[in-house]
């Protein structure tokens, strides 16, 4: 009874994810062995190893750990000092919030922040700089890129420091360890799993990014989910398209796996 109460309970999740997981997968691998008039091929696969698209991907990891990077670097602080405010919570939640807004919406809010008649050129034209272009440089597209995706690097790390045991900290002061020894010797490796979560949660998505690309960053930036929007919208080569997105979601496992089991790594040793 039990056995088929539970197979009971495990059809809707198996029959979703067959549905929305599964499927997708299997018509982006079987379009990718297809040419434009919907025939067999491998030739997707071999135009995918030329210099443009290895130069594509590779500018598409730059970018995209650029990313992940900048994002660590203004996040990490950030939730150290929200863990040590009176009223933490509030404040993750005031953080978490803009990203309940359409990206859309954001994107188009920075076209007018960086724009010609902006603010921010305004205030450049007063401190006597004068007005620059700010919008469709790799400047504007990292920033707005790191703005979208702070609050996902930021609620993994603020997690795992406000785990984080208190006396472990103050033992290690006691014993004579200066701020900088402590965070490099102890808050920082034992949080290391939450830079991890954020990392993954910032680099994955950042290897398909296309919308920021174009609004933002013009023909600046070139990115595989550049590639795969043209390719499915512009020159109607779905095959190429699917191709592209196969080695993207190869990628995305390897990273996801590698992550994974160093942190399952980590934990078995401590």
């Amino acid at each position: 009874m039990q056995t088929k109460s539970r197979n009971f309970y495990l059809f809707p999740y198996t029959f979703w994810i067959a549905l929305f997981v599964l499927a997708p997968l299997g018509l982006v691998l079987f379009y990718s062995f297809t040419d434009l008039n919907g025939e067999f091929t491998l030739g997707n696969y071999g135009a995918f190893f030329t210099s443009t698209y290895l130069q594509l991907t590779l500018s598409s990891f730059w970018y995209a750990f650029l990313i992940a990077i900048f994002s660590l670097l203004v996040a990490y602080p950030t939730a150290l000092l929200l863990t040590k405010t009176k009223h933490k919570q509030l404040w993750l939640l005031l953080i978490i919030v803009p990203s309940w807004i359409n990206l859309l919406l954001k994107v188009y809010a920075f076209l007018g922040i960086f724009g010609t008649y902006g603010p921010v050129n305004a205030l450049l034209e007063v401190a006597g700089i004068g007005p620059q272009q700010l919008l469709f440089t790799d400047f504007s597209f990292v920033l707005v890129s790191v703005y979208i995706f702070i609050p996902f690097m930021i609620l993994p790390i603020f997690n795992a420091l406000d785990k984080l045991n208190p006396s472990i900290v103050d033992a290690s002061r006691d014993l004579g360890a200066s701020s900088w020894t402590t965070f490099r010797h102890v808050i920082f490796p034992l949080t290391i799993d939450g830079v991890r979560a954020g990392c993954q949660l910032v680099f994955i998505p950042s290897l398909s990014l296309f919308m920021i690309t174009r609004l933002i960053a013009g023909n600046q930036v070139t990115t595989l989910g550049t590639a795969i929007e043209q390719h499915f919208l512009v020159t109607q080569n779905w095959g190429m398209g699917a191709t592209i997105a196969v080695f993207l979601i190869i990628a995305m496992v390897i990273i996801m796996f590698l992550t994974g089991k160093r942190g399952m790594t980590n934990g078995k040793k401590a």
